[in-house]
């Protein structure tokens, strides 16, 4: 027993003295490189002094003369330069003494680095910082609706049709057009409120359409009622031999093909404009854009029975022409060419649904059913046009041979 408490004591102390060994092995090798930086900034003449004084000391010790030392060597062959500490106590009180130091001026940095971002936040951030625009709370009158696009929005202007209360224009480079100042002048002639707002304002006002920059909140616009409208004129121009044409619409529910129809309408020359008023799309900002305005302009009526309409025109005298496709050509009604079609009197030209066309109803009261030929065999599913296309062509057929 005793055996092993004696080899116990002497294991401990050989893992004693090699942790002794290893931590003054390391701590020399440090103190070497710490000495050796420091000798490289001593002065020539303190070098040169303790070459000087090492060369005496070795004459008087009668060793033999040393070559030439570096300020390295010199340094290192002078002991009293920088002498080793006597402990390994002195060495770590120095590597204390370092490390507190350095905790010091890593703690004078971060106290530094706070006092800037305190003053970078406190001074500078909320002078820097650009206010966020609150949004524009617009108030709408009640049952007014917004038109938007350079050409409706003038030509309502100079039709005086609706009421207006406020116009919108865009913010910017865009208020310096002349177009937009027009519109300033016009609005402010008629009493009418101008704000100039953000583009994402108007973009809210129209629903994403496309606005131009414009935007003006009206009252809507509604077709006329044909029987309120019926006018005795009609018989006296047919006597007079004046050739006129009536644009009748059943159930066109796209407002973009609706507006695309009254610009034609419009352009080609057409006298009056129809539509039925069961199952028709209305007459919206949407279907003015589509018109580029000529909704504003043209005089847009509308029947709840286009059946005893049609009877009725019938029996002034007026020729009913209806529309088909080539696919649909029927027996009971005779069908010509619309390059055939000889305009000698009053005429109502009647276009149907997009996707289903004129009503049996309204097929059976016509005299005449006009087709447009295709330049080529056509496949199937594409052997018709869109009725905006169609009303175009028909129209310029027909409206060519006015007599002027």
């Amino acid at each position: 027993m005793a055996l092993v408490v004696e080899m116990m004591q002497i294991f401990k102390f050989s893992i004693w003295k090699a942790a002794r060994l290893s931590f003054a092995f390391s701590c020399n090798r440090h103190f070497r490189a710490v000495k050796h930086f420091s000798t490289q900034e001593t002065e020539p003449s303190q070098s040169a002094s303790a070459e000087f004084g090492s060369e005496g000391n070795s004459h008087r010790h009668g060793s033999h003369h040393l070559p030439m030392l570096g300020l390295g060597d010199a340094a290192r062959a002078n002991p009293k330069s920088h002498p080793p500490p006597k402990s390994y106590k002195g060495l770590a009180r120095q590597k204390n003494l370092r490390w507190k130091s350095s905790m010091r001026s890593t703690e004078q940095a971060a106290s530094s680095s706070e006092e800037f971002r305190n003053l970078r936040e406190d001074d500078f951030s909320k002078e820097q910082k650009r206010p966020v625009p609150k949004p524009m709370s617009i108030e709408r009158t009640k049952g007014s609706e917004i038109l938007f696009g350079i050409a409706p929005c003038s030509l309502a202007f100079s039709q005086s049709k609706r009421d207006f209360f406020q116009l919108f224009l865009k913010s910017g480079s865009s208020c310096a057009r002349p177009v937009m100042e027009e519109f300033a002048q016009r609005a402010k002639a008629r009493g009418v409120p101008v704000h100039h707002v953000r583009r994402q304002v108007l973009d809210a006002l129209c629903k994403g359409q496309v606005h131009q920059g414009v935007c003006l909140e009206a009252t809507p616009l509604h077709p006329r009622s044909l029987e309120e409208a019926e006018a005795s004129r009609v018989g006296v121009a047919t006597s007079l031999g004046t050739q006129l044409i009536w644009l009748v619409l059943e159930q066109i529910q796209d407002p973009m093909n609706l507006g695309a129809v009254l610009r034609s309408a419009h352009f080609l020359g057409v006298d009056r404009v129809v539509t039925s008023q069961k199952d028709s799309c209305p007459l919206t900002p949407t279907v003015s854009k589509a018109s580029a305005g000529a909704m504003e302009v043209l005089e847009v009526y509308s029947t709840d029975n286009l059946q005893r309409f049609l009877k009725a025109k019938t029996e002034e005298g007026w020729e009913v022409i209806g529309t088909v496709s080539k696919s649909e050509v029927e027996d009971k009604v005779p069908v010509i060419s619309c390059l055939e079609f000889h305009w000698n009197k009053p005429t109502v030209l009647v276009l149907g649904n997009e996707g289903y066309g004129l009503s049996s109803e309204t097929r059976s009261l016509c005299h005449r059913m006009l087709i447009i030929p295709p330049g080529r065999t056509l496949q199937p599913g594409i052997e018709s046009l869109n009725v905006s296309v169609a009303t175009g062509i028909l129209l310029h057929s027909i409206c060519s041979q006015k007599i002027k």
